[in-house]
């Protein structure tokens, strides 16, 4: 489809979809399902004509520009002094949960795919780790659900992705670093790795936190226009991302610290990061999920098969919940244990990992079943998880109300 028609047909949907959102709604129809759905439309299986080059210049500078803002918004909404008091449940779906689900994950990977190298299945694993909450909104809005629970699903959302990124990283230079004998070639990709994440950490930091100390020192003197205590914040998210990269450190690292220091010191600039993460970031994360079904579905469709299938559903069932139920023995009842393990959508921060590596990567040739294998299990889960959030939400609310209260 000619790339002037396709953009109207995006705006087209936005404005659709913006009046008729509530209404959808109630019918389990989400903003990923429906983009995703256009994506797919404009994409060559249906009314496109050509491809969409995974490592084209437009897509990664939008899935660059979405991962920035994804990350940093995360980061923001994340109040840490809050978190001390009730970190009881993420903490153990972080540091038990998380990383059992990419032991499970990567070994039976290997039982299904035994041609595939283990470092794309540990590739395969952490891409598709990271969870997203705003593909199950309705579980994290539906106020009957206790405040634990709902808190919970959306810390995890918003650390996960954090922690995951660097080991991503980390694993594309030794697989880039790695000869064809499958050793990997001196400890040069070590040191790169530890100076883009101690760096971008770095950078990030002290960009978050005196951008917080000089909107604290300019909102007391009255000095800045109240326009623009949105656009200030995602500034600053670019501003770090581009001064890392320049000194060798990682931006989406800085992006992530930028956002975690700036919204923890600056009341008044973290309530507009949540502004804006839910009107411009909303957009840009629905154009991303436009892209996926563009560009990734139809270069991958061709290597779905059962053993992809298979593994996609395991995915996002067992391999999830039985490490979420091993974090969780002695903190909640098996129905709380169902529950937080199912919802642990892969959406976003999937979707925009599989573009940066790719684009790391150069193409996904010689391992399009890993990438396949991602593409279908991110996207049932688009469809699954919207499907099945209110639903399931009002059933969960229902049997824990005297919590809730």
């Amino acid at each position: 489809m000619h790339e002037q028609l396709s953009i109207l047909v995006i705006v087209l949907v936005i404005l659709g979809y913006g009046y008729f959102s509530r209404l959808l709604s109630r019918f389990y129809f989400s903003g990923p399902m429906i983009f995703t759905i256009v994506g797919i439309l404009l994409s060559p299986l249906v009314f496109g004509k050509e491809a969409t080059n995974l490592n084209g210049d437009t897509v990664q500078i939008i899935a660059e520009i979405a991962l920035i803002v994804v990350l940093f918004s995360d980061a923001a909404a994340l109040n840490l002094e809050k978190l001390r008091h009730s970190l009881q449940i993420p903490s153990r779906l972080l540091l038990i949960g998380l990383p059992l689900t990419i032991i499970f994950s990567t070994y039976v990977a290997k039982v299904f795919f035994p041609d595939e190298s283990i470092l794309y299945l540990l590739l395969l694993a952490l891409i598709l780790a990271p969870t997203d909450a705003a593909l199950g909104k309705a579980v994290v809005s539906e106020k009957s659900i206790p405040l634990k629970i709902r808190s919970s699903i959306n810390v995890e959302s918003g650390l996960n992705d954090g922690i995951v990124f660097p080991v991503v990283i980390t694993l594309v230079a030794v697989i880039l670093s790695t000869s064809a004998g499958g050793e990997a070639q001196g400890d040069g990709w070590l040191i790169h790795v530890i100076q883009q994440v101690v760096f971008g950490a770095i950078i990030g930091a002290s960009v978050g936190y005196f951008g917080a100390r000089l909107a604290t020192w300019t909102l007391a003197k009255n000095w800045m226009e109240n326009n623009y205590q949105n656009l200030i914040p995602i500034a600053l998210a670019i501003f770090s991302f581009y001064l890392s990269e320049h000194f060798g450190g990682n931006g989406f690292i800085a992006a992530f610290f930028s956002g975690l220091f700036l919204g923890n010191y600056s009341k008044e600039l973290h309530d507009h990061v949540e502004e804006f993460a839910e009107s411009e970031g909303e957009l840009l994360v629905l154009i991303s999920f436009v892209v996926f079904g563009i560009a990734f579905i139809p270069a991958t469709i061709n290597y779905w098969d059962m053993n992809t299938l298979i593994y996609s559903i395991l995915s996002l069932t067992v391999l999830r919940m039985i490490p979420v139920a091993i974090s969780l023995i002695g903190k909640a009842d098996f129905s709380t244990m169902l529950f937080i393990g199912w919802f642990g959508p892969r959406g976003i921060a999937s979707i925009l990992y599989m573009l940066i590596v790719v684009h790391k990567l150069g193409s996904i040739e010689g391992h399009e079943t890993i990438f396949s294998v991602m593409t279908l299990t991110i996207l049932l889960s688009i469809m699954l998880h919207g499907l099945s959030a209110k639903p399931f939400a009002k059933l969960y609310a229902k049997d824990h109300k005297e919590e809730a209260e």
